[in-house]
């Protein structure tokens, strides 16, 4: 029977046109739920958890493409397999309208609790959390194509639920959007639809108003040579989701994880970087890669050699020295220089994205950015650079891989805060003793 269920699994695929390389679990058994809760548009529900689970166990929502079903998701990636080693627990969704794509296109789905299929994959991440006992404070999604698009589309709808997000081949939040009663929004499909980082940022902001809690960290896989998707909406949605997360669309880290992989991270150098983008050369619809999805257990933090997320954009070691070779700046910034300045806040915390302008026609090679915090606020994590002491006038120092600023350059650091209620941001800044422009 496995063996039928492989090769009926390999024949959706086909169909797709989408190839996928991976080996399915083979010490537990995909498990269908029926009855999980609300579902207006009768998704169905399969799930894995494997024999050897953790206590408080992870969950992952796995997400199929159009033509697909959970259950061939679940054959055809490596995920209840990295579950198996990791113990934590694998939602598969499965869409039952017609061609099988799940609904990221109406108005119902692209807001909280509208209805559609967004609310049924909800009712499955609350049935798992109620049964299995599985941790609220790391609840995941990821897909590929149209599941790609709904982990856009989860995100944006639900913030306070979802800790991060990896979309495989997708489009921005919204992208897909119509009015018309249509599925298929053929200008976002050709990638033809272009908007400011600020505009597709408004368009999560509006999925869930008046939210001003932590945002889900977000990885986007994309292929060159994707004539489904088209490979312009990978731009977007990095242009989205650092707007989103009130990060420098600067990459800090750009690197080859293997050849024809370009990795490029936002905010954050780290494996748990607030954004991560992987560009793959040559590839077209057919994500994700053999080895692929280990990089996402890696981003969510689930592999065993990071930390759990933690709010949103996580924390990053950070050297207490800078990289010039005396240990100190080594010039102000001639010819000014600006700070840019964005606060998000809730209830009792903040995060702040910080952009340092170097103004003028020499380079600056190691700064420091002093600043006063408003009262009530103490810093908790910070993440590009030092940031001492926690309260009061304070003091931002370069990591070793942002301590030069090139004439007309810039570098981005951030910070995690409690507040008392004054969530106002610092009236004035200085770069190595310099004074500052704040814009």
């Amino acid at each position: 029977m496995r063996l039928i269920r492989a090769a009926a699994a390999a024949v959706v695929l086909a169909v797709a046109g989408i190839a996928w390389f991976a080996a399915p679990a083979s010490a537990a058994t995909l498990t269908e739920v029926t009855n999980f809760g609300t579902n207006p548009t009768n998704l169905r529900m399969h799930l894995y958890v494997p024999n050897t689970v953790a206590a408080r166990p992870a969950v992952l929502v796995a997400v199929h493409y159009c033509t697909g079903s959970g259950p061939a998701f679940y054959s055809g990636t490596e995920f209840a397999s990295l579950a198996d080693r990791y113990g934590f627990i694998v939602v598969y969704p499965s869409a039952t309208r017609s061609g099988n794509c799940f609904d990221v296109s109406s108005p119902q789905a692209l807001r909280r609790g509208g209805g559609s299929d967004p609310v049924a994959i909800m009712s499955m991440v609350t049935y798992v959390l109620q049964h299995n006992n599985g941790d609220p404070d790391r609840v995941f999604v990821t897909g590929a194509s149209s599941g790609a698009m709904m982990t856009n589309v989860l995100l944006g709808d639900y913030p306070d639920v979802f800790k991060a997000g990896a979309a495989f081949a997708g489009v921005p939040f919204g992208c897909f959007a119509t009015t018309d009663g249509s599925s298929w929004n053929s200008t976002c499909s050709s990638g033809q639809l272009n908007k400011t980082p600020q505009q597709w940022g408004d368009l999560v902001r509006a999925a869930y108003p008046g939210y001003t809690g932590p945002r889900p960290r977000m990885q986007v896989f994309h292929g060159t040579n994707d004539t489904t998707l088209s490979y312009p909406n990978f731009g977007e949605e990095i242009e989205q989701w650092t707007n989103v997360l009130g990060v420098s669309q600067t990459p800090v880290l750009t690197d080859q994880p293997q050849s024809g992989w370009t990795r490029t991270r936002y905010g954050n150098a780290g494996t748990m970087a607030p954004v991560e983008a992987i560009s793959l050369a040559g590839v077209g619809h057919n994500v994700p890669l053999a080895g692929q999805a280990a990089m996402v257990i890696a981003f969510f933090g689930l592999n065993g050699t990071n930390p759990p997320p933690s709010s949103t954009p996580p924390s990053s070691p950070s050297p207490s020295s800078p990289s010039s070779p005396s240990g100190q700046p080594s010039n102000p910034p001639a010819g000014g220089c600006r700070v840019s300045y964005t606060v998000n806040s809730w209830n009792t915390g903040l995060t702040a994205a910080v952009t340092v302008t170097n103004g003028g026609s020499t380079a600056v090679n190691g700064w420091t950015l002093g600043f006063t915090l408003p009262s009530g606020q103490a810093v908790t994590s910070a993440w590009n650079a030092t940031v001492t002491p926690a309260s009061g006038a304070v003091t931002a120092r370069n990591v070793s891989y942002n301590a030069a600023i090139p004439p007309g350059g810039s570098a981005s650091f951030g910070f995690q805060a409690n507040h008392t209620g004054n969530t106002g941001k610092p009236s004035a800044f200085t770069l190595n003793g310099t004074a500052c422009t704040s814009v």
